[in-house]
């Protein structure tokens, strides 16, 4: 139940056009979830492996690290941090000009997170894992600039 809630919040936030602060603000903050999500991994990807036991406990924890770093995700995108002031940003100017696309690619990342999360085993782990994986690289191949 806590899942689907924090699913519904999230994708009624990514409607959300403006964002109070300045562009460096929001792109720290988009950063930060990036980052959150990356640590992540450091949970899921021993799993998946083999290298470590499921434990829900686990990923459940990890999980909500990461909606706790994103809870400005969608507003975070508003039209005015396209560049920061100071802060160097890798989002693609398709973010904005493609929303539907993006609100899709943002879909899709949760309902893999929400998979992963409500997996109640190895098994069921294992089955889910795989698709946040593809929704990740579903978003940053056509919405993110590589780094470097």
């Amino acid at each position: 139940m806590k899942t689907k809630i924090l699913t519904t919040v999230f994708l009624a936030a990514m409607t959300a056009c403006a964002y109070a602060g300045p562009a460096d603000d929001a792109i720290n903050a988009r950063q930060a979830c990036m980052k959150a999500n990356g640590g992540s991994m450091a949970t899921y990807v021993p799993i998946m492996k083999g290298e470590a036991a499921f434990d829900a406990a686990k990923v459940k924890a990890a999980a909500d690290a990461v909606m706790a770093a994103c809870g400005t995700w969608a507003a975070s995108f508003a039209d005015t941090t396209m560049k920061g002031e100071t802060v160097q940003t890798w989002a693609k100017p398709e973010i904005w000009s493609d929303k539907a696309g993006w609100e899709a690619a943002n879909k899709a990342y949760m309902d893999a997170m929400t998979a992963v999360t409500a997996a109640t085993d190895d098994a069921t782990f294992k089955a889910a894992f795989p698709g946040l994986g593809a929704s990740c690289g579903g978003c940053h191949d056509k919405y993110r600039t590589p780094k470097g």
